[in-house]
């Protein structure tokens, strides 16, 4: 069984695209959202990655995204409709074989 902290190990050592940031964010959006059919553990592993990689640079995404994201993670208020907005307005962003390409590295490399 696949651990946070296994997927954690793994982002530390494996080298992202600035595609790859910005589709690991576009998938912890879809997190945030309630959106994504990710079984728990393999959402948890993305949420692992997310926390290694967030600093890093993306292609089209900013710290104002990743300024939210951290805002959602740990207020108590409900930042729902903040978090859907701009998670349609990220998945509009990312190319939809850019995003099947990167899921397919997370399948192939860890996620199984």
């Amino acid at each position: 069984m696949l651990t946070a902290e296994q997927a954690a190990s793994w982002a530390r050592i494996k080298s992202f695209s600035a595609s790859d940031i910005d589709c690991t964010t576009a998938v912890v959006l879809k997190i945030l959202d309630h959106k994504c059919k990710m079984e728990s553990i393999h959402m948890n592993a993305v949420i692992a990655i997310y926390d290694v990689i967030k600093t890093q640079a993306g292609e089209r995404l900013d710290a104002n995204t990743h300024q939210l994201i951290e805002a959602a993670r740990t207020q108590a208020d409900d930042m729902s409709p903040g978090i859907h907005q701009l998670r349609v307005k990220v998945e509009s962003l990312i190319e939809k074989p850019i995003m099947k390409a990167y899921k397919k590295m997370l399948r192939d490399e860890l996620l199984g």
